[in-house]
C-alpha cells in the first residue's frame, strides 16, 4: 500500500487488505476519518490484486464511535427542497465503501453506535463478537435521523418494522440481536470471530476478482428493482464477468472431465470450486 492513513493501517496478506481503525482517543467518524476512507477508495477502485477488505479496530471497546459532533454543529438549520437538497459527505464516501469493487468485511469486536453502525451497514457483510460489539443509532434522541445511509440501507437489511424500532428506540442491541434483526451475518463468540473471518476472506479471495465484483454488483442492483430489472442485471453482470475471467476455461475443462457426473465430486463441491481456481 503506497498511502498512510491518519485514522487507521493497513495491512496486506496476499489478496486480503486488513484496514485497522487506529485513531484516539475513541476512534470518532470524522472528516480525517472520511477523508482516509476516500483515499482508500481511491487506491482500491482500479486494483484488482486485491479481492477482500476487511475492516477492524486496534481500539478494545470500539469499532467506530459515532460521526464528530464537531461537523455535525455545522448542519444547516435551514430546510431544503428535494430538488436542491446535495448528498452529505458522510453519505458519499460510505457509499463508495459499498461500491468498491473488493468483497468487504467488518468484523466488529466493540462499540459501532450513530456513523459506526452505518459504516458497517455500507461493507458488504458484518459479523459481531458476542459480549463485545454494541449497535445503536442515537440519531433520532439528538434530534435528527441516522444520515449516513443507515435509515436507508437498515429497512433494505432488517425490514421496514425492525428498522423503526432500531432507529427511534435509539437503544443498544448486542450481537445476538443483531443477528436476530439481520443487520449483521452472524454473531460469534470472541475467541473464533478472527478465525471464522479470516477463512472467508482468504476463501472468497481465492476466486477471480471480476467475478466477485460482478456478484456484489448484481445483488446490489436486485435489491429494489423489479423482477424483471433484476434479472437483467444478472444478465448484464454475468457478461461482465465471463469476458474479464476465466469462466469459460473452467466449464469447457469441467464438462470435458465428466466432472459434474461424478458423485463423488458432488458431494464435496465446496473443496472443488477451489481446486478449479487452477484452470486460468
Amino acid at each position: 500500500m503506497a498511502e498512510q492513513y491518519a485514522t487507521f493501517k493497513t495491512d496486506v496478506d496476499g489478496a486480503v487488505l486488513t484496514v485497522t481503525f487506529d485513531f484516539p482517543p475513541v476512534n470518532i467518524q470524522g472528516i480525517p476519518m472520511l477523508d482516509d476512507l476516500n483515499r482508500l477508495a481511491d487506491e482500491m477502485e482500479a486494483n484488482r490484486a486485491i479481492k477482500v477488505i476487511v475492516f477492524q479496530s486496534a481500539h478494545p471497546e470500539i469499532f467506530i464511535a459515532h460521526a464528530d459532533t464537531n461537523f455535525l454543529k455545522d448542519m444547516s438549520t435551514e430546510a431544503v427542497s428535494r430538488d436542491s437538497v446535495d448528498l452529505l459527505y458522510l453519505q458519499t464516501t460510505l457509499e463508495r465503501i459499498s461500491k468498491l469493487p473488493q468483497a468487504t468485511i467488518a468484523k466488529i469486536e466493540g462499540f459501532a453506535r450513530g456513523g459506526g453502525h452505518e459504516f458497517a451497514l455500507a461493507c458488504d457483510m458484518r459479523f459481531a463478537a458476542r459480549g463485545k460489539a454494541k449497535f445503536m443509532q442515537m440519531e433520532v434522541g439528538m434530534g435528527i435521523l441516522p444520515c449516513g445511509g443507515g435509515a436507508s440501507r437498515m429497512a433494505r437489511q432488517a425490514g421496514l418494522g425492525r428498522a423503526l424500532e432500531i432507529i427511534l428506540s435509539a437503544r443498544d442491541f448486542d450481537a445476538d440481536e443483531a443477528e436476530a434483526y439481520g443487520t449483521i451475518n452472524r454473531a460469534l463468540d470472541a475467541d473464533k470471530i478472527g478465525e471464522y473471518v479470516g477463512a472467508l476472506a482468504k476463501r472468497i479471495a481465492c476466486f477471480p476478482s471480476e467475478s466477485i465484483n460482478s456478484c456484489k454488483q448484481a445483488v446490489y442492483a436486485s435489491i429494489d428493482r423489479p423482477i424483471q430489472d433484476a434479472l437483467r442485471e444478472e444478465a448484464y453482470w454475468l457478461y461482465q464477468a465471463t469476458s474479464k475471467t476465466p469462466a469459460i476455461k473452467r466449464f469447457t475443462a469441467a464438462d470435458a472431465s465428466g466432472f459434474q457426473n461424478d458423485l463423488e465430486n458432488q458431494r464435496n463441491f465446496q473443496d472443488a470450486v477451489i481446486a478449479i481456481q487452477e484452470i486460468q
